[in-house]
């Protein structure tokens, strides 16, 4: 009994160090089935971003949720079981970091977690590329203190003329997530 005990307090901590790595889909953009729908059907925890677009399909005019990056999609799961996974789909790899020595690109658990939750409740989020936001658009460092997002510390985004208060949340060299905040949620942190 004292074996079980041990296996369930591990479980958790192994499923917290596990990163988000990240990966490309070579298929087509009206492929049937892109690997994140394909990795889902197979059980694997994918998270890709995504907007809704209104697309003409048989005459008809469709809401659908479209990938932001075509090829851009990140999973949470084991190597011993992403790699058969990987190798079974041909048009699935993963992405390595530029000048790494083939190094996978990873993504700690926390910030996806924070980005993903970030997505999820954001009414219309806007994502960017990081190099598209400049020094000048970061403006005050501040912390979240309800809704959804309480708990965030993040930049505030500086546009002139905007009325909405706006936070950025970042995946560290990959993207960036620009959701609008209820101004009665925001302190400065100085």
């Amino acid at each position: 009994m004292d074996e079980s005990k041990e296996k369930l307090t591990l479980e958790p901590s192994l499923a917290e160090a596990l990163p988000w790595f990240v990966m490309r889909d070579l298929k087509r953009s009206n492929a049937k089935l892109p690997a994140y729908k394909e990795l889902q059907s197979l059980s694997c925890e994918v998270f890709t971003p995504v907007t809704v677009k209104v697309v003409t399909e048989k005459g008809k005019a469709l809401r659908k949720e479209i990938p932001i990056i075509q090829d851009l999609l990140f999973v949470h799961e084991d190597r011993s079981i992403l790699d058969p996974i990987v190798g079974r789909i041909p048009t699935l790899q993963y992405r390595f970091v530029k000048g790494g020595a083939n190094v996978l690109m990873s993504v700690r658990d926390s910030d996806m977690q924070k980005f993903i939750n970030a997505s999820k409740t954001s009414v219309s989020p806007v994502y960017y590329r990081p190099e598209e936001i400049t020094p000048d658009m970061i403006g005050k460092k501040v912390r979240i203190i309800g809704g959804p997002l309480s708990g965030y510390e993040c930049p505030l985004l500086k546009l002139r003329g905007a009325r909405k208060k706006r936070i950025i949340v970042e995946i560290p060299e990959l993207l960036v997530l620009v959701t609008v905040i209820n101004p009665e949620f925001i302190q400065v942190i100085d």
